[in-house]
């Protein structure tokens, strides 16, 4: 589906953002690209959709490169970028418009997304609050049937409801020939969505693993008492030691994406070491 080969981007051929990064993602997944702000993952999503040119290697879609945009691939990826632009169209206008450069939109499908977000498909989107801009351009992206979809911290704008039925359309969305990646800084926004963790730090791709992997490796929990633990992390809370441990009894315990994100960019070697091990990469 999506090959990263080798991928390098500096700005002004000076400030490097990403070195070295080498990625194959699967139809089929849901991806969740976390990284602190200024880590290259906005870069990194635009590299994908050819919108911005790598100083080295490549990235390609079914085997085209991304970065000559050709019709080919156009109509295999939508892209929603963190800051949208919305016409003085309404959305029934805008499909209208647009719709045909995706062979399998769902005109069906984009009606019935806009109204479990309850979006006006008939009031102008440069009308709309930002919120309901961000919402009409996810139905917009779900309802094109790219088999890459690829969003920029899509979450932003929306209240707590929008954001649950946000999860609950793309865990619906992704399917045996979709790919859909998801790149946000609101990492519990993604709870119980991904299925695959990516994470930049330091300009490399430092950690690829399934989430199911880490509740087989690892406990996340309050405790305490940490005595018998194999503690790799902790954090002091009012409510005790808030730690990830090695998990040494087989009990599962709900990876926590935020706890799991702090402890990794602080370069925690034991964290970093368990997370390379059976099959997860790094």
């Amino acid at each position: 589906m999506v090959k990263i080969d080798q991928l390098n981007f500096a700005y002004h051929g000076d400030r490097r953002v990403l070195r070295d990064i080498n990625l194959n993602l699967q139809p089929g997944h849901i991806y969740g690209l976390l990284g602190k702000n200024g880590s290259g993952k906005s870069t990194l999503l635009k590299c994908m959709a050819g919108l911005v040119f790598p100083t080295a290697g490549a990235c390609l879609l079914n085997g085209q490169n991304t970065a000559l945009r050709s019709v080919g691939v156009l109509q295999e990826l939508y892209f929603i970028p963190e800051d949208i632009y919305v016409p003085a169209l309404s959305p029934e206008q805008f499909v209208n418009n647009t719709a045909i450069f995706y062979p399998r939109f769902d005109w069906a499908q984009f009606v019935h997304f806009l109204q479990l977000l309850e979006v006006d498909p008939k009031r102008p989107m440069n009308k709309l609050s930002y919120g309901q801009q961000k919402k009409a351009m996810v139905a917009f992206g779900l309802a094109t049937g790219t088999r890459l979809l690829i969003m920029d911290e899509p979450t932003n704008g929306l209240d707590i409801p929008s954001k649950i039925q946000f999860r609950k359309l793309i865990a619906a969305a992704v399917s045996d020939d979709r790919c859909i990646v998801i790149s946000t800084h609101q990492v519990r926004d993604l709870d119980n969505l991904i299925d695959t963790l990516l994470l930049i730090d330091q300009e490399r791709v430092t950690v690829n693993v399934l989430v199911d992997e880490l509740s087989d490796k690892l406990i996340f929990g309050f405790f305490d008492d940490t005595t018998g633990l194999d503690v790799i992390y902790s954090e002091e809370t009012l409510k005790g030691h808030y730690v990830i441990a090695r998990n040494t009894t087989g009990k599962y315990s709900r990876t926590d994406l935020e706890l799991l994100f702090n402890a990794v960019v602080t370069g925690n070697p034991a964290l970093l070491e368990i997370l390379k091990e059976g099959g997860t990469h790094v």
